[in-house]
């Protein structure tokens, strides 16, 4: 299993770096630290396989300008047609910079407003819980995101209706559009805060497998209250040149800079 999702992850990762350097512009940082999160939530954890179905668990990018991480997963799922990736950020593409729910199959909510997200992710799973539904809702956020005040009026939202079919993931790489968030805006101890708003809260390598699919089982076995996982990542993660700089936030690679990176993560 561990094998099949790293292999899909680089895949991803590729798709990654291709598409904001056809486009020119995008958020390749970003979208690489959440690269493996996203693969073990799509090929292992939710249960998707038909988006139509009322049934399936839904997925909140809350995050949404990383979307090439997440059209790039909904491709190798089998959503997208690859050769669309190429399109990202074109003025005639239905791949926008940030996700539309109305024009992508296998986006279930139009995100991209930081802060947003959690309140949105609650709704889902608060329906869920009145519908007698067993899907789940899966909520993605950046940690320079959690600076926002909604997403903590979201927090208490999520504990009081007790929404124990809620996972919260936050992409702990500790880098924003004007560098360290402990510098910008510290929002740490991450974990503790979530805690005290009344989540089971677990801290996690983002990067291991193993460490991802053992909180995903947690999560699920958790009644009563949501969870949050505070998953530890690198921004840029997989190139080599962009790993840990805030200067890789919303920059797309000249073509000598994309060359290297996708050298480094054919190897």
């Amino acid at each position: 299993m561990v094998d099949s999702l790293q292999k899909k992850a680089k895949n991803i990762r590729k798709n990654i770096v291709e598409m904001v350097y056809q486009a020119s512009s995008g958020h390749p940082g970003g979208s690489l630290s959440v690269a493996d999160i996203l693969t073990a939530l799509y090929f292992s954890e939710l249960r998707i396989n038909n988006v139509s179905d009322a049934n399936r668990d839904r997925m909140v990018l809350s995050k949404g300008h990383c979307s090439p991480a997440l059209y790039a997963t909904l491709s190798e799922k089998g959503f997208i047609p690859e050769e669309d990736l190429k399109s990202f950020r074109k003025t005639t593409s239905y791949l926008q910079g940030h996700p539309d729910m109305k024009k992508i199959s296998g986006v279930d909510m139009t995100s991209g407003s930081l802060g947003q997200g959690l309140s949105v992710a609650n709704g889902m799973a608060l329906a869920g819980k009145l519908d007698n539904k067993d899907y789940r809702v899966y909520c993605v956020m950046g940690d320079g995101e959690i600076q926002e005040g909604q997403v903590w009026e979201a927090a208490m939202t999520s504990s009081h209706y007790k929404l124990d079919n809620l996972c919260v993931i936050v992409d702990n790489n500790n880098l924003q559009i004007d560098g360290k968030i402990s510098d910008v805006m510290t929002p740490y101890p991450i974990d503790k805060k979530f805690e005290s708003f009344g989540f089971k809260t677990l801290v996690i390598d983002g990067h291991n497998f193993d460490e991802i699919l053992n909180a995903f089982q947690i999560a699920r076995q958790t009644k009563g209250m949501p969870t949050a996982i505070i998953a530890k990542t690198i921004k840029g993660k997989g190139v080599s040149y962009m790993e840990n700089q805030a200067g890789w936030h919303g920059k797309a690679p000249n073509e000598e800079e994309y060359k290297m990176a996708i050298e480094e993560l054919t190897k």
